[in-house]
């Protein structure tokens, strides 16, 4: 498995990855306002169930309390974040200068994206900055921790930030047979962990990784399987027919209809259809979990985070492993 070059490991997803234990990661969405209170209340949910969460930064383009500010109050709840940065909103100074901070802060997770394109969002006529794309990114976060070095090559002589460094693929967009060759590009560029797409078709899913594992990059890097219970069959209407990226078979639609049919309380029918949606994402766990090379599982249940305790229950995934004290998790 991937080395971590002798640095000092001070990341709890990072321990229980390099112990051999399956880890679990979930998402955390920072509020639309300066309501610090919000994210203790997400990060009291999640406690105990994940190893650690993803700190969205300013997801589908809408502004919201900055990640690092969302993740620094996670932690301070007991929570490990894992701070997500895009390239869309900075330029290179800008990312080193935050990278510096989060790591002052006690933040020792990162994820590196590319970000989604503002018009997606609600200031479409923001200016972006892509100064580097993610897997710019992704080097930059290297030769921060392995060579002690800015992006400019000048030496940072002292407390250089050593992050836990993670990206993302998507084994559903096309060209497929491109998708692994494209990981490999980020697990050389120096990604330790993967999140991947949320995963429907576990087939191709299975598809994609006997190819990363041909190329052997399961032992370079640990990949974590996306997983989102659905809400609705609208839901998984809409990201079958709408969402470009996502591969949801029409027997997921056709569940979801299902679940609801012949409930005319609309409460009722709600509540058939949310049970349905952790049902399937249960079995989505159980099945990715038996595919050689997935060292993990991102249950992605946006803006629904009280769905992860459950979905983490029913799966089998607790307690989750501890390092100092008792396992977590009831």
């Amino acid at each position: 498995m991937a080395e971590n070059n002798g640095y000092k490991v001070g990341s709890r997803l990072e321990k229980v990855l390099r112990a051999g234990h399956f880890a679990v990661t979930a998402e955390l969405g920072p509020p639309k306002s300066a309501d610090a209170e919000v994210v203790r209340q997400k990060a009291a949910i999640l406690k105990g169930y994940v190893d650690a969460a993803n700190v969205t930064d300013n997801q589908t383009a809408i502004v919201r309390m900055s990640s690092i500010a969302a993740a620094t109050l996670a932690l301070r709840e007991g929570l490990e974040p894992v701070m997500q940065m895009t390239c869309r909103d900075r330029n290179r100074l800008a990312q080193q200068a935050d990278l510096l901070g989060a790591y002052a802060l006690g933040i020792r997770n990162c994820l590196c994206l590319s970000g989604d394109h503002q018009k997606f969002g609600n200031h479409p006529d923001a200016k972006n900055v892509f100064d580097l794309d993610s897997m710019g990114l992704i080097a930059v976060l290297k030769g921060l921790r392995d060579e002690h070095k800015f992006q400019c090559g000048e030496e940072i002589k002292d407390g250089a930030p050593a992050f836990f460094i993670g990206a993302a693929e998507n084994p559903f967009a096309p060209p497929y047979e491109w998708r692994p060759l494209r990981l490999g590009k980020k697990i050389k560029a120096g990604a330790d962990f993967i999140q991947t797409q949320l995963i429907y078709n576990v087939p191709r899913f299975r598809e994609f990784m006997a190819r990363v594992r041909d190329l052997g990059l399961h032992e370079q890097a640990f990949i974590l399987a996306g997983i989102g219970p659905i809400k609705s069959p609208g839901a998984a209407r809409y990201m079958r027919d709408q969402v470009p990226g996502l591969d949801v078979p029409d027997e997921i639609v056709e569940r979801m209809e299902a679940a609801g049919k012949g409930i005319e309380d609309k409460k009722e029918r709600a509540k058939a259809w949310r049970q349905a949606g952790i049902d399937l994402a249960v079995e989505l766990i159980q099945q990715v979990r038996e595919i050689e090379g997935v060292a993990g599982v991102h249950i992605m249940a946006i803006e629904w985070e009280e769905a992860v305790p459950i979905i983490a229950q029913k799966a089998g995934l607790l307690p989750r492993p501890a390092f100092n004290g008792a396992a977590e998790g009831a």
